[in-house]
């Protein structure tokens, strides 16, 4: 499983691997996939690396834990696979993006050509059990999570992270915000956006601004 992870991103945390802590994640998440339907799929569990390296990373998007329905996760946060109904949140993340950049409604929700341009697309908690929202929740993904989070933001500058909903704030919370550009709005699912705590934030264009004033390429949302 460890195997599937970029080099960049392995070698920085090749530490954590050793800690008690993640060999009963992984022990937890190897019993569990062994018995149950879990996704993402096995050999995706750590998409969010592969597509962006650690040198690349330029952008970080933190979503909770992934999709729990059928085909649905693909190790990206907020993102499907090609043939898959474009869930709410993240019709509503496209439709931000339409109003802030004009650019036109995609075809499907999937997100990788995002990852591929910088943008690291990570989940709190990696795994989940199919049908069971959270249920991978509180077994050590956080912890690695974090660290990965405090990696990006003590070992790199200029980094945008987009942090959407309360669950994303707290994992940013120890973020230096001098460092680093912070954006901070209300999550995209329909609860949250139809009371008015997404929509408007432009966050998309912000970032593109922020980017091109560090001498960095743009993302093409």
């Amino acid at each position: 499983m460890l195997s599937d992870i970029n080099a960049s991103w392995k070698n920085r945390m090749e530490e954590e691997f050793q800690k008690s802590y993640f060999k009963e994640l992984m022990q937890f998440v190897q019993s569990e996939y062994a018995t149950k339907t879990c996704f993402p799929p096995e050999n995706q569990i750590f998409a969010a690396f592969d597509y962006c390296a650690f040198e690349n990373t330029k952008v970080v998007i933190i979503g909770q834990d992934p999709y729990h329905g059928y085909g649905q996760a693909n190790g990206l946060c907020f993102s499907v696979s090609d043939t898959i109904p474009i869930p709410p949140s993240l019709v509503n993340i496209f439709k931000e993006i339409e109003q802030d950049l004009n650019i036109p409604f995609p075809e499907n929700g999937n997100l990788e050509r995002w990852a591929k341009q910088g943008v690291l697309l990570l989940n709190a908690t990696l795994t989940v059990r199919e049908g069971q929202a959270g249920s991978h929740q509180k077994k050590g993904w956080e912890q690695f999570t974090d660290v990965i989070i405090s990696k990006i933001a003590t070992e790199k500058e200029n980094i945008v992270f987009l942090l959407w909903g309360g669950f994303a704030k707290k994992k940013g919370v120890k973020i230096n915000r001098t460092k680093h550009l912070v954006l901070e709005t209300g999550h995209p699912s329909p609860l949250s956006a139809n009371r008015g705590f997404w929509f408007g934030n432009q966050h998309f264009s912000k970032t593109n601004t922020f980017l091109k004033s560090k001498n960095l390429k743009a993302i093409e949302w």
